[in-house]
């Protein structure tokens, strides 16, 4: 029996395992992380962070795991959590730099009230890879814009949530057009600073909130002129607020640790 200390925490109800990656076992961690975020017989979790410490002259880093199995490249709200939990060891002060699948990311710790903290996470610049695709789904074809957040995000404009968006993302995320699978947004414009969106993502499924898949959400509403440059993003989990810099997507965003325990493997 391997034995796998962890700690939990959640980005807006978006809820993350971490790890120190020295602790973490060194081989098969494909299984491993379907074992250790299994809802029933695993502690459960959205995400499976292996984390790396800072040492000088590299940053602190991260591996994310789906609980799929599969290592992909970053989470806006799993970044935070790694951000929380390296502060809490005593890791970081007020400016973090954290290495992920995508680069690094620059945080700045708005604010902490014991095991509660709020970040400014820098997500960088968005790529609009189409504005408009066409997808030829089962239920016929829908219009979508591809983006690359540091993943592949896929964001469809809709009127409401009234129909089985569950079951269209789980279709999209597999869909041909995306050989690697894609995360998945349904969009709603509420108003020129204010979008709801639902989410499907790759390898998780549906999760009440995602950072990258807000920051997706946004770049798309943007790009389409839907919306201004500083916006707050509705999830069934709370708001997020974004906002466009100087070429980049600013997010704030929550992060609380909650537990903390051994995962017998």
């Amino acid at each position: 029996m391997t034995r796998i200390p962890f700690t939990k925490a959640h980005g807006a109800r978006n809820d993350f395992l971490l790890t120190w990656a020295h602790e973490a076992p060194q081989s098969n961690l494909r299984a491993a992380a379907i074992a250790i975020m299994d809802r029933h017989a695993g502690v459960g979790a959205d995400g499976w962070l292996l984390v790396s410490p800072p040492r000088e002259p590299e940053p602190a880093s991260i591996r994310l795991f789906n609980p799929d199995g599969g290592e992909v490249e970053i989470s806006g709200n799993g970044t935070r959590c790694a951000a929380a939990f390296l502060a809490d060891s005593g890791h970081t002060a007020e400016q973090v730099q954290i290495r992920t699948g995508a680069g690094v990311k620059d945080l700045r710790l708005l604010e902490r009230g014991g095991l509660r903290f709020q970040f400014e996470m820098d997500m960088g610049e968005v790529q609009c890879v189409a504005l408009t695709h066409t997808l030829i789904l089962r239920g016929g074809a829908r219009e979508a814009t591809l983006l690359d957040a540091g993943n592949p995000q896929c964001a469809l404009f809709v009127e409401d949530f009234e129909f089985d968006w569950k079951s269209l993302g789980a279709e999209i995320e597999v869909h041909p057009d995306f050989p690697n699978r894609t995360n998945v947004s349904f969009v709603r414009v509420v108003d020129r600073r204010t979008l709801d969106v639902r989410f499907f993502e790759r390898g998780a499924g549906f999760t009440m909130s995602s950072g990258t898949g807000s920051t997706g959400a946004f770049a798309a509403a943007r790009a389409r002129a839907l919306v201004d440059d500083e916006v707050t993003v509705r999830t069934l989990a709370g708001d997020l607020a974004l906002r466009y810099e100087n070429g980049h997507i600013l997010l704030q965003g929550p992060a609380e640790i909650v537990a903390g325990g051994e995962f017998y493997l």
